[in-house]
């Protein structure tokens, strides 16, 4: 159904309904918070709209005419709807606030989420809301898609290149991933950087298949090398950072992580980054949800938290 550009707006009809109780122009703009020349002027412009005279101007007040008498009386029919939908729309919104469910791929869920949902927390109490209770999941970046795109999630954050199809994305930050070893590995003490060429034909601690760590390296040894290079199979296949961090510092081999997931290894010596030559592995972090409207509510809040977050450092 299409209205026509006769029907007044919700506050036209207020403005009839307070004019009638009260009796007065100047009364009826007091209550809604309106000058009397703002109550003439919309009082004129309803009256063009309808095409009739509604208010009568007296000398003692004003009245509405048998015309906007009429015009009242629909108009509070039309005023309790809008009543009864802004509460719809007001727990609709409650609803959406109140829980957060989000997905993260693994270097995002570990090290950076905690203190991004902490945030969302703080400012939510600072605002005097009740904060969101928050849902969150661990899974590689190809999962993390998946998820989100069926609907299990509100939102997602993923370290991949590739995103599918009918999911929104937005870059949040970035991350580069370093080589690293133990310090008794001979690696530790080495002089000159590695070779791409070198990288690919040692046997690693590396990611699944499917994680965004593990796209990434592929990628960039792909692009720097000759076609058809041979990439070593890994020595050890892990399903979380954590598990990688670990298998490297008891001696199992290289590995290529995060840089933000082993800055305090690195700082600690516990693990020794090695520099290779001709291969920049970085990747964009991005949040991920179902394609449509842009996301409101906690989703935009905790949006803008990360892209904050990281770009600040």
């Amino acid at each position: 159904m299409v209205l026509s550009a006769r029907v007044p707006d919700l506050g036209a009809l207020q403005l009839l309904l307070a004019v009638a109780r009260t009796g007065s122009l100047g009364a009826a703009g007091r209550e809604l918070g309106l000058t009397q020349q703002a109550v003439s002027a919309r009082v004129r412009t309803v009256e063009r709209l309808v095409g009739v005279p509604l208010v009568a101007r007296g000398p003692t007040g004003s009245r509405l005419t048998e015309a906007g008498a009429l015009v009242a009386d629909w108009a509070n029919d039309v005023l309790a709807a809008a009543e009864r939908l802004d509460a719809g729309i007001t727990a609709l919104r409650g609803e959406r606030d109140a829980h957060l469910t989000v997905v993260a791929s693994f270097t995002v869920a570990e090290y950076l989420l905690p203190g991004w949902l902490v945030a969302l927390r703080t400012d939510q109490l600072a605002d005097r809301r009740t904060p969101s209770s928050v849902s969150l999941s661990v899974h590689n970046s190809e999962r993390v898609a998946a998820l989100v795109l069926a609907g299990e999630a509100d939102v997602g954050f993923v370290e991949g290149s590739e995103v599918p199809n009918g999911l929104a994305t937005q870059p949040v930050g970035g991350d580069t991933l370093v080589v690293v070893v133990a310090p008794g590995h001979p690696w530790a003490r080495r002089r000159r950087p590695l070779t791409p060429a070198e990288l690919a034909d040692t046997p690693l601690v590396a990611r699944e298949v499917g994680s965004g760590t593990r796209q990434v390296l592929d990628a960039a040894l792909a692009s720097a090398l000759p076609a058809g290079t041979r990439v070593r199979p890994p020595a050890l296949e892990l399903s979380s950072t954590a598990a990688i961090r670990g298998a490297v510092r008891a001696g199992a081999g290289p590995a290529v992580l995060s840089a933000l997931a082993v800055r305090e290894d690195l700082a600690a010596g516990r693990l020794v980054r090695v520099e290779v030559t001709g291969l920049a592995p970085a990747r964009t972090l991005r949040a991920v949800w179902p394609a449509g409207p842009a996301p409101a509510g906690p989703v935009r809040e905790l949006l803008r938290i990360a892209r904050t977050r990281l770009r600040t450092g």
